[in-house]
């Protein structure tokens, strides 16, 4: 009788991309979970939860994301340092005009895993307000898609 086995992917067997997305205009949840597909790999055959499969993601535009309803004014974010009473909560509104870059970073955060490998995916993740970026050698060496 012959014994087959489930293929797993090791690290350093499959072969990471960098995807260049245009945030301009698109909505913040929607996109968000299109990153943490791409970050996580879980559009690739070869996806292993216990793998860094994903690829690297690059977002340009982040200042003209898009949100839907009252987010901007009834979303809030805490952030706690761990001392009594030092918990500091800010709207959507404020982050949107201060750090845009920032919301985005946050929204993929909550949709990866939390643990270890949650965290490297999170590295992978370059976010940026405007239309310029510094990556332009690593993605010249590397084939780009568009998410």
């Amino acid at each position: 009788m012959k014994r087959t086995s489930t293929y797993f992917a090791k690290p350093g067997e499959t072969s990471e991309r960098w995807r260049v997305i245009d945030a301009q205009g698109q909505t913040l949840g929607r996109l968000a979970r299109n990153i943490a597909i791409a970050l996580q790999g879980k559009d690739k055959p070869s996806y292993a939860p216990h793998t860094m499969t994903g690829d690297f993601v690059v977002v340009t535009n982040a200042a003209d994301l898009r949100v839907t309803g009252k987010k901007l004014d009834q979303k809030m974010y805490y952030r706690h340092s761990g001392y009594v009473g030092n918990i500091k909560n800010f709207r959507l509104k404020d982050l949107m005009e201060n750090k845009s870059d920032r919301v985005l970073e946050l929204a993929v955060k909550g949709m990866l895993p939390k643990n270890h490998n949650g965290r490297q995916m999170l590295r992978r993740l370059k976010v940026y307000n405007g239309p310029d970026h510094p990556h332009g050698a690593q993605i010249a060496g590397h084939s780009v898609s568009e998410v």
